[in-house]
């Protein structure tokens, strides 16, 4: 098991890995204590059997810069593959303002070649690979050096097993024709909207019972100056107050310290200083907000007129499709949507790109009456009018 330690050793390694069709990546990485993950270590792999040509980087070593990486990752030439790349993709935007491109998650190619939703490493490593993972090591502190062989060795396998899952996935969508759907799909984890958190919409995220735009403009100017706090501090969210102690806070509404310390959800560093100002001065400016800019919730579909009949249709419809097509029904179309089908409404996900393929299509003509449905033995079929 190598670790690169050094700018000259990953810039060898990435020369390397550029002549080849693939990559595989991975991390490793702090975030209980901050707002923004700590990288702690990089793990790579190109073809090759067992651990051979995979290495570990360590980018706390003195003097090493991951710009050789970064430029492999603009490579147009290599497929980077991840597992579940969400989280990781976050660090190289947030570290460098760069995205691996051309992006292969092999989770999401999972659940479109009928893995099921969500499928973990693990799982794909035990039906392809044929071999299980040691997870011993899954909690451990990556920063802390020097790291020890069964460390290394847990990180090393995410990026070797990884190798015979891409290909065999990749397999798998060539010879179904599904490339495009994972591609789609791929869109939003390479969009730097997903990871530039607004605070002024960070109020989306609150859980409450509700929807009274006084209250929720309260609860907005707080989750914003919780949101601004965070990130200028890199602590995480809950350090600054919880999602409960903000409700209580735009419930109560405090107008001063002794006001805070009544709070039963707040921490006690935040009933004091810098914290407890943000809070009484964010509370204040909710209060005085004026009714045409309070924050309103989306009750689009609260208002829908749903066929329930329609809407079962629309369910039976979509189990024979995901049955046919073996893709997890929830990735298709969630409930909601099935209901705003049935409502009359187009304008979902459900019924474009490559879900318009699988499911969409025939659910529009289910609407217009140019199709039924008919059992078969065990199997439902679709009958053209």
């Amino acid at each position: 098991m190598k670790t690169l330690t050094s700018t000259e050793e990953l810039q060898a390694f990435c020369e390397a890995a550029a002549q080849h069709p693939y990559v595989t990546v991975d991390t490793e990485f702090l975030r209980e204590r901050t707002y923004y993950s700590k990288l702690c270590l990089v793990q790579l792999a190109y073809p090759g059997k067992e651990n051979e040509n995979a290495v570990l980087v360590d980018p706390l070593a003195d003097g090493l810069s991951m710009e050789p990486l970064y430029t492999l990752f603009r490579n147009e030439n290599v497929v980077k593959v991840f597992h579940a790349a969400r989280q990781d993709l976050e660090i190289f935007w947030v570290e460098a303002q760069v995205f691996p491109t051309p992006l292969f998650d092999t989770q999401v190619a999972a659940m479109v070649c009928g893995f099921g939703e969500q499928v973990g490493y693990e799982t794909l490593v035990r039906k392809i690979v044929k071999q299980g993972v040691d997870k011993t090591s899954r909690f451990t502190d990556w920063s802390r050096r020097p790291l020890s062989d069964a460390q290394k060795t847990y990180a090393l396998a995410d990026v070797t097993h990884l190798r015979q899952i891409y290909e065999h996935l990749a397999a798998e969508l060539k010879r179904t024709d599904r490339s495009h759907w994972v591609a789609e799909e791929l869109q939003v984890l390479t969009d730097p909207a997903t990871y530039d958190v607004d605070p002024q919409e960070a109020w989306r995220r609150v859980k409450t019972r509700t929807n009274s735009g006084k209250f929720l403009a309260v609860v907005r100017e707080l989750a914003a100056f919780r949101e601004t706090y965070a990130k200028t501090n890199n602590v995480p969210r809950n350090r600054v107050f919880k999602d409960d102690a903000l409700v209580e806070l735009a419930s109560t509404k405090p107008r001063s310290g002794s006001d805070l310390g009544n709070s039963r959800l707040l921490l006690r560093e935040a009933r004091r200083g810098t914290i407890a100002e943000g809070i009484l001065e964010a509370v204040t400016r909710g209060i005085n907000c004026p009714a045409g800019s309070q924050p309103q919730p989306d009750r689009s579909r609260e208002k829908l007129q749903v066929n329930p009949a329609l809407a079962d249709l629309l369910r039976v419809l979509l189990k024979a499709k995901t049955e046919a097509s073996g893709v997890a029904a929830k990735l298709i179309a969630p409930s909601s949507d099935l209901d705003a089908i049935a409502a009359g409404q187009r304008d979902v996900p459900a019924l474009n790109g490559w879900r318009h393929e699988v499911f969409g299509a025939d659910a529009l003509r289910l609407c217009n009456g140019e199709i039924a449905l008919a059992a078969k033995g065990q199997d439902v079929k679709v009958v053209t009018l």
